[in-house]
């Protein structure tokens, strides 16, 4: 078992609903600063994008993230040179296409990351029947390498991705791109169908952008995976304090509805 699904285990064994925020890697020139806010208002997790200009999972705002992004001249290299003077206490991993890490290499890529301080990656445009170069990169370096499941993803395929995963499993709430959605989608049908077959910590993301939807998410699930609206205060200027006040927001919210239930 990887480092990071040990810790976030415990967390749950804890009784604790996980927060997940995600971060577009050099986006500002101080997007690091943002991340400690974050930590700091209560994040368990943190997703880091490496921005690539043709993205598949992400909507408008993240999209205009990674374009900005790219403006500034954003690497792979120039993201991890940032993280190294990052001061955090939480897992952090990696979240961008494959094209980036096969244009860079494999193997470089990994050790990269790895020597930054991320935990795991996530690459939502890398199938399960290919991903097994990554993966062994990956194991290489001690990274987790985490699967997404979807609302048309079949018993069987759920199975196989449940048992690949590693630090959790990203359950998709709806079969579109990230962004603003009203309701909470899917989200705990496709939890359901995990929990079927693994105990492996599962976190619903896509279209969590409020305090609610994120409580309502988090009660049929291990945690939830809140971007595009962290990611929107950036883009609008709000800067760390935007974000520690925003990221409180969702885990008083989160932490209400466990007390609830209990």
């Amino acid at each position: 078992m990887k480092v990071v699904e040990r810790d976030l285990r415990a967390i749950r064994d804890a009784g604790r609903k996980v927060l997940v925020g995600y971060f577009m890697g050099g986006v500002t020139p101080d997007w690091t600063d943002h991340v400690e806010a974050a930590i700091l208002a209560g994040v368990d997790a943190v997703e880091i994008g490496i921005p690539f200009s043709d993205p598949m999972m992400d909507g408008i705002v993240i999209q205009q993230a990674a374009l900005r992004a790219l403006d500034r001249g954003t690497t792979v290299d120039s993201v991890c040179a940032d993280l190294e003077r990052l001061r955090h206490t939480v897992p952090l991993l990696a979240m961008t296409y494959y094209n980036v890490f096969h244009h860079y290499g494999l193997e470089r890529s990994a050790g990269l990351l790895a020597t930054s301080g991320l935990s795991g990656t996530i690459v939502p445009d890398l199938p399960l029947e290919e991903a097994t170069p990554w993966r062994t990169a990956c194991d290489e370096h001690g990274l987790a390498t985490v699967f997404l499941v979807a609302p048309s993803t079949t018993p069987e395929r759920v199975r196989r991705l449940a048992e690949a995963t590693e630090g959790f499993a990203y359950a998709t709430a709806r079969m579109a791109v990230t962004g603003r959605s009203s309701g909470t989608g899917d989200g705990e049908r496709v939890v359901a169908s995990i929990r079927l077959v693994s105990s492996v910590p599962t976190y619903i993301g896509i279209g969590i952008t409020t305090g609610e939807q994120a409580q309502a998410a988090a009660t049929v699930s291990d945690g939830v995976i809140v971007g595009s609206a962290l990611v929107q205060v950036i883009l609008d200027g709000g800067g760390p304090r935007g974000i520690e006040d925003l990221v409180r927001t969702f885990r008083t919210a989160i932490d209400r509805g466990t007390e609830s239930v209990a």
